[in-house]
C-alpha cells in the first residue's frame, strides 16, 4: 500500500525527523559517554594492567581508545562525501541512512563480545559503531532544510536533541539498574565473569535493538531525497567534486565561510569533550571504590543529559531573542570557564558540578550550530552536499581534537593537561564568531 507524501513543514514530518535523535542518541549516551568508558576501564582494572599490545606496540588504555576514535573519524570523513555523491545521483539518501543505522546497531550488539583477549574484534565493533552513528546522523542532519522551513529549524533542531536526551536517559536508567543490581535481571557471574561487566555488555545489546527499532518511525516518513540531474559518470568521486564546489561557493558566501571556520574550531573541542569526559572522570577523579566509580560516573552522565534538555530549550529561546551568533559566543565563553574548572577537578562532588555545567551548554551548542548552518546555506536542492561539507569539517576537527588529546595525555602522563588545551579552542572559536556578520533580524 502506497504511503501518502508528507509535505515539508508538516508536524508529522518534523516529528519523524526529530525522532531519529530519540533512536540514535542512546548510542552517544550509553556507548560513547556512559557505560562503555566505565566497562573499558573495568576490563583493565580486573586484569590489573594499564597497557595492552596492539599491532606490536604497547599502549596505555586511554591513548588506545583515543587513537581508535581518531581513526574512525578519518574513515567517516572519507566515506561521508562518497555517500553524498552517490545519494545525490540516485536520489535516495534514505537507503544509506538505513544502512549505516543498521551497521551501527549491529556493532553495538557486537560489543557484547568485547574483551582484552578479543581486543581486535572489540575495537572493530567500537570503530564501526562510531561510523554507523556519525554517518547516519550526518544524513539525518542533511534532511533539516528539506523537512523544515527556516523559521521552524531552530525549534525542531532543539526538539530533536531534547528527544534524544529523554530517550537515552530512559534506556540508561534501565542499564544503570542492570549494572547496580544484576541479580534482579538474572545476571550472574557463575561462568567466571564479573556480573556487573556482563550487565554492561547486555546494555550494549539493548542499545543496538533500541536504535534499529525506533529508527523505523523516521524511515517511514522521511522522503528518499532529491535527485540531481546530469551525467552519472564517476559517481564515486562526485561527492568530493561537490565538496570542492561547496568550497568554491564559500568564496561568495563570506558569512557562511566565517561561520564554518569558527564552527570547525569550537566543534573540535565540543566533540572531544563529549567523547572523553567519562574516560577523564574514570581515571582522574578520586573515587572511593569501584562501585562508587561506576555509580558516580553514570549519575554524572544522567545529570548532563537532564540538564541538557533545559539547556537546549534555553539556548533556543536565547537565539530567538538575541540571535544565533550572539548566543553561540556566550555559550563558547561558558565552555572556556568549564574547561578551566575541569583542570582542577579532584573529588566526585567537583565532577558532579562540572557535569551540570557541561549539560547546560552541550545540547544548546549542538542544536544551535546545526540550525544556524542550515539558515546560512544558500537556497539549493543540493542540501546533502552542503551538510556533507559541514559534517566533514566537524569530523576533521574531531580527528585533530581526539588525536591531540591522546597524544598530550600519553606524552605528559595526565589527561588534565589535555583537557586544559581544549579551552583554548573554545576561546578561539568565540573570537572567530565575533567576525560573523549579524543580520538585521535575529540569527
Amino acid at each position: 500500500m502506497a504511503r501518502t507524501l508528507v509535505l515539508k513543514g508538516s508536524k508529522k514530518l518534523l516529528n519523524a525527523w526529530a525522532f531519529y535523535d530519540w533512536a540514535n542518541s542512546v548510542y552517544s549516551l550509553v556507548i560513547s559517554s556512559a557505560v562503555f568508558p566505565i566497562f573499558y576501564g573495568a576490563l583493565f582494572r580486573v586484569a590489573e594492567i594499564e597497557k595492552v599490545t596492539v599491532f606490536g606496540v604497547e599502549i596505555a588504555r586511554a591513548p588506545l581508545i583515543s587513537y581508535t576514535t581518531s581513526l574512525a573519524f578519518v574513515f567517516i570523513a572519507i566515506i561521508t562525501p562518497l555517500i553524498s555523491g552517490i545519494a545525490d545521483y540516485i536520489g535516495n539518501k534514505k537507503i544509506f541512512m538505513k544502512f549505516f543505522c543498521y551497521m551501527g546497531g549491529l556493532s553495538c550488539i557486537g560489543l557484547n563480545w568485547f574483551s582484552l583477549e578479543n581486543i581486535y574484534f572489540g575495537l572493530l565493533c567500537y570503530f564501526f559503531g562510531l561510523v554507523g552513528f556519525w554517518v547516519s546522523f550526518a544524513i539525518n542532519n542533511s534532511y533539516l532544510p528539506d523537512v523544515a522551513y527556516p523559521e521552524q529549524q531552530d525549534a525542531v533542531s532543539a526538539k530533536g536533541f531534547s528527544l534524544g536526551y529523554i530517550g537515552s536517559v530512559l534506556l540508561l536508567l534501565v542499564n544503570l539498574a542492570m549494572v547496580m543490581k544484576p541479580e534482579v535481571f538474572g545476571i550472574t557471574s557463575d561462568d567466571g565473569g564479573v556480573a556487573e561487566i556482563k550487565a554492561m555488555k547486555y546494555s550494549f545489546v539493548s542499545v543496538g535493538f533500541w536504535w534499529i527499532l525506533f529508527a523505523q518511525y523516521s524511515f517511514y516518513y522521511l522522503p528518499k531525497g532529491n535527485k540531481r540531474e546530469g551525467a552519472r559518470t564517476n559517481v564515486i568521486l562526485n561527492g568530493f567534486r561537490e565538496l570542492k564546489g561547496v568550497w568554491h561557493e564559500l568564496g561568495n558566501q563570506t558569512r557562511l565561510k566565517r561561520y564554518l571556520g569558527a564552527f570547525f574550531v569550537y566543534s573540535m573541542a565540543v566533540q572531544t569533550v563529549m567523547l572523553i569526559a567519562t574516560y577523564f572522570g574514570e581515571e582522574e577523579i578520586g573515587w572511593g571504590s569501584d562501585a562508587e566509580r561506576t555509580t558516580g560516573l553514570i549519575v554524572s552522565i544522567l545529570v548532563i543529559q537532564l540538564v541538557a534538555i533545559l539547556g537546549a530549550s534555553v539556548t533556543a529561546w536565547a537565539s530567538k531573542n538575541f540571535g544565533n551568533i550572539k548566543t553561540l559566543i556566550v555559550v563558547n565563553a561558558l565552555w572556556v570557564v568549564i574547561c578551566v574548572y575541569a583542570y582542577f577537578l579532584i573529588t566526585p562532588t567537583d565532577f558532579y558540578i562540572a557535569a551540570g555545567c557541561v549539560g547546560l551548554v552541550m545540547g544548546g551548542i549542538q542544536a544551535l550550530s546545526r540550525s544556524t548552518y542550515s539558515k546560512f546555506i544558500p537556497e539549493t536542492k543540493d542540501t546533502t552536499s552542503f551538510f556533507s561539507f559541514y559534517d566533514v569539517a566537524e569530523k576533521i576537527g574531531i580527528i585533530i581534537g581526539t588525536f591531540l588529546y591522546g597524544f598530550i595525555a600519553q606524552f605528559t602522563g595526565s589527561m588534565r593537561n589535555a583537557i586544559f588545551f581544549l579551552g583554548i579552542f573554545f576561546l578561539v572559536g568565540m573570537l572567530l564568531l565575533t567576525r560573523v556578520k549579524q543580520l538585521k533580524r535575529p540569527l
